[in-house]
């Protein structure tokens, strides 16, 4: 057996066989990259967090929060604020779920 020390095969072994771990995984994984997203948006237009939070109609420990990748409750109709204060497009795909033959 060929070993591995890629983090993401060893995860995507240890969750397949257990279709609620797996969607647990897939769901972290959702939430840490919406927070990479915004982070590195507004950070690409110079802006702090206190700053964007100004444009969007908030506080800056909200914009804090969602560039957190643990946190869960990002909304549609934030997000679509956030864009918009960075002059940016939202675009939500639906995407087929791939899945890994074993070789």
């Amino acid at each position: 057996m060929v070993k591995t020390s890629d983090a993401i095969k060893i995860i995507e072994k240890m969750t397949s066989s257990d279709p609620e771990l797996e969607a647990l995984v897939e769901e972290a994984s959702i939430n840490a990259e919406v927070a990479q997203l915004i982070y590195e948006a507004r950070t690409k237009a110079g802006l702090t967090q206190k700053h964007l939070a100004e444009l969007v109609g908030t506080k800056q420990p909200v914009i804090a929060r969602l560039e957190d990748a643990d946190y869960e409750g990002h909304s549609l109709s934030m997000l679509q604020k956030i864009a918009h204060a960075l002059n940016q497009r939202l675009v939500i795909q639906l995407a087929p779920i791939e899945h890994e033959q074993s070789a």
